[in-house]
């Protein structure tokens, strides 16, 4: 549990009041997210590179598939130990040899692109490689954000950590397009290996006695047992961890979809693959920065979104026109960037310091884990049946999937669904079960 301040000196005192920008007012936060959105440019820039390389190696999109799950396969497999390790280890340090490992493997795959001697194989590689290195940063990224802003900016934080990353996808993509156009793709990875440097000296300028002191989980026998016992015991955790392992494995799965539908439905190339990122990009901030204005995550905000998402790719699937495909793809950006910081500022919150990091590291292995089982499966889908059947079969199984656990989370929660189909009446509400059999008496 989270102890208070250091013995020597105490942190700079956070603002009490939220609004949009309020963790920004924290010197070390603002250092964080200064390096973090050059960073996140860079990793921008190196996806849509990476993606495009492989189809144009290819001509492929299940090869697209497997490189994503290469990168994400190691989340899955050893995600929680990365749990462990950031509830473990000092969180500074451990993130200054993530970032510097990450930077390696960018700069790496930039010399192989360069030289001309890249292969497929050698983007797999890469991809696994940054992927081991993600299962450690990706719990103690989340989870540092506590030390920075402390609980009552927790949630703000959360938020613009997602509006940082999305306002960088704003920019990447579209750079990284022109990039590949102009001059191919090896300077975009070289772009994102140098941009690693920024976040590697905002964590050196920080001053760590404005850091809140967290107490670490010391090293010990069964303490993944015990941060998996935690969640399993508690369904305000479980069930959205249960959702949005869906919505990640199954809804997720944009650069197969968005990559096929540019080059087998519109005929085009790399600049208008960034175009459709960017404008996801849009639609995610969007949702990013609504989402920091509010002071507190509901759940029902979690499923009313995905609900949304579902079916907005669903729609997206069958749009006639590109132009139609392309605005949709704003509001697909929106709603899912509101599922992913809902159930992530939410779960945060809700846990427990001493276990935050096994509990997101859980997070993390469900939403991004299960891209090496949908990426392959979505690419195979679309080579096969076409990018307008996987899109909307993702979309179909992200919906039924917020249903699902919209309506047990009603249920353990004590609420149950009332229909009033009367004129001036709410329609569709969730209401204590207590209060639905009051009613039907006095009906």
């Amino acid at each position: 549990m989270r102890t208070g301040p250091g013995a020597d000196s105490a942190p700079a005192p956070a603002p009490t009041t939220t609004s949009m920008f309020s963790s920004l007012k924290i010197r070390n936060y603002r250092l964080f997210a200064t390096g973090q959105v050059v960073s996140n440019t860079g990793t921008w820039m190196q996806r849509i590179a990476q993606d495009w390389l492989v189809l144009t190696l290819t001509g492929s999109a299940s090869a697209v598939g497997i490189t994503i799950a290469l990168q994400f396969l190691p989340m899955l497999l050893f995600g929680l130990y990365g749990g462990v390790l950031a509830d473990r280890l000092p969180k500074r340090p451990l993130l200054l040899a993530t970032q510097s490992a990450m930077a390696l493997t960018g700069i790496a795959l930039a010399v192989l692109t360069l030289t001309g001697e890249v292969q497929v194989w050698h983007v797999y590689l890469t991809a696994f490689l940054l992927g081991l290195v993600t299962v450690v940063d990706n719990p103690a990224r989340q989870t540092f954000v506590a030390e920075m802003v402390g609980p009552d900016q927790l949630g703000n934080a959360v938020s613009l950590n997602s509006a940082n990353f999305q306002s960088a996808r704003l920019i990447g993509p579209a750079v990284a397009g022109v990039l590949i156009t102009a001059v191919g793709s090896g300077y975009a990875f070289l772009f994102n290996g140098l941009s690693f440097l920024a976040p590697i000296a905002s964590l050196l300028l920080m001053r760590t006695a404005e850091l809140h002191k967290v107490e670490r989980a010391p090293r010990g026998k069964g303490q993944l047992r015990e941060g998996l016992s935690y969640v399993s015991s508690r369904p305000e955790l479980i069930w959205p961890i249960v959702l949005i392992g869906f919505v990640g494995t199954f809804g997720f799965n944009f650069p197969i979809w968005l990559t096929a539908f540019v080059h087998d439905v519109y005929d085009s190339g790399a600049s208008t693959y960034g175009l459709l990122n960017t404008l996801m990009a849009v639609g995610s901030l969007a949702g990013a920065l609504l989402a920091a204005r509010r002071a507190t995550s509901r759940l029902r905000i979690l499923v009313g979104a995905a609900v949304l998402f579902g079916a907005l790719e669903i729609v997206a699937a069958l749009a006639p026109e590109f132009w139609i495909f392309a605005l949709l793809m704003v509001l697909v950006g929106m709603f899912g960037l509101t599922v992913n910081v809902t159930a992530n500022s939410s779960i945060q919150m809700a846990t427990d310091p001493a276990v935050r990091g096994r509990v997101m590291s859980l997070f993390m292995m469900v939403f991004v884990g299960g891209t090496p089982l949908g990426g392959p499966l979505f690419g195979w889908i679309t080579d096969a049946y076409g990018p307008r059947v996987g899109l909307a079969l993702g979309g179909a199984i992200s919906l039924a999937a917020a249903l699902g656990v919209g309506l047990l989370l009603a249920r353990s929660g004590g609420l149950r669904l009332k229909v009033d189909l009367r004129r001036g009446h709410k329609h569709l509400a969730f209401v204590p079960k207590q209060r639905e059999k009051s009613l039907t008496a006095a009906a």
